[in-house]
């Protein structure tokens, strides 16, 4: 006969307590991919903002971990295959640097074709991202893709122009080779003379050095982290304006396999980091100015008279971006008359109406 004392009952409790197994924490991997280094700063940022705040948020619950392998510099692919790399696969998770691909991204232009109007990367990221999500093209196109759309990012207050010889007008500008990256170059067109050169933010050093161009199109930012004063030391500030120039974007086989917890994660976390790097950004800007000068760099103010003249002088390439996402089905006119509307109410109204012929 048993003795059913109050201490083997506990005790008996107890051990069907810890006979019942504790559900495991699932470990998630995780490659991200982009080709461009470790000190750009949206990789950066990626690392020190968007991981750990994913982490954080993922460890209230305790149900799933990530195993982040992050791999930056051209180690799986160079900055403009990041877009095919998470297509293919090579990359779970990619910061797509979308200027480079104009023709698979066309709705990813609509700050690019929209110059002089906002110099606010803080403005810009947040209405191109509403406008990603009130309009389906963008979410499409990375479907097209094989990809799910995350966020957009802002990591430059303005185009300036950076030459090895001082500028100090429109005119100045006239028969120079400029070096710019996807649809900025379009912002030449109505300079007399003017020729722009492709290139992208690791190649402008080399292309000023060796005399390949005259001067670049980047932000102070850029400049500044890669020593772009050593070889152009005179700044045109001419408030070209923000654009956007990277997303976030997932793989969608490796979407669909995820978690609902850890997909809606993801998806808050990038709209945080959408803007905590454009407030970083903004941050960045007038810093970098400082040390622009600083290390010898001179900056030259662009007048009211040549920002509009510019304006005026270019082709109205936001009017064809519009017509020829039309041309494809989408609403690329009601698209345009969004954004400028989400910029002009929050105080940026540019110096030419691009909506208008």
């Amino acid at each position: 006969m048993i003795n059913w004392t109050r201490r083997t009952v506990l005790g008996a409790i107890a051990a069907s307590m810890t006979a019942v197994p504790v559900l495991a924490q699932e470990t998630i991997s995780a490659v991200v991919i982009d080709g461009y280094p470790d000190r750009a700063l949206w990789v950066r940022e990626f690392t020190n903002f968007f991981i750990p705040e994913v982490d954080r948020r993922l460890a209230e619950t305790g149900n799933y971990v990530m195993d982040w392998q992050e791999n930056y510099g051209g180690s799986i692919v160079k900055p403009r295959g990041v877009l095919e790399g998470v297509q293919l696969g090579l990359g779970d998770i990619g910061i797509v640097t979308t200027i480079f691909h104009s023709s698979k991204l066309p709705s990813q232009g609509i700050a690019a074709v929209t110059p002089f109007v906002s110099s606010d990367a803080r403005a810009v990221a947040k209405a191109v991202d509403e406008i990603a999500r009130e309009f389906p093209a963008m979410q499409n196109e990375f479907a097209a893709q094989n990809q799910v759309y995350l966020a957009t990012g802002v990591v430059l207050d303005s185009y300036q122009v950076f030459s090895g010889t001082q500028v100090a007008d429109l005119g100045d500008l006239e028969g120079m080779k400029i070096a710019g990256a996807g649809m900025n170059l379009r912002y030449l067109e109505g300079i007399e003379g003017a020729a722009g050169v492709r290139g992208g933010l690791t190649d402008f050093y080399n292309m000023l050095q060796t005399g390949l161009v005259d001067a670049a199109q980047l932000w102070p930012e850029a400049a500044a982290t890669f020593n772009i004063s050593e070889v152009a030391p005179y700044m045109l500030r001419a408030d070209l304006g923000a654009v956007n120039s990277k997303t976030i974007t997932v793989n969608r086989d490796y979407w669909n396999n995820l978690p609902d917890e850890v997909k809606e994660v993801l998806q808050a976390v990038a709209i945080d980091y959408r803007d905590h790097l454009a407030g970083v950004a903004m941050d960045n800007a007038a810093a970098a100015e400082a040390a622009y000068v600083e290390a010898g760099g001179s900056i030259i103010d662009v007048s009211a008279e040549d920002r509009t003249a510019w304006a005026n002088a270019m082709p109205n390439i936001a009017r064809e971006w519009a017509e020829t996402l039309n041309a494809a089905g989408e609403d690329g006119d009601g698209m345009l008359q969004a954004y400028l509307a989400k910029l002009e109410d929050a105080g940026f109204v540019g110096v030419r109406n691009w909506t208008q012929p």
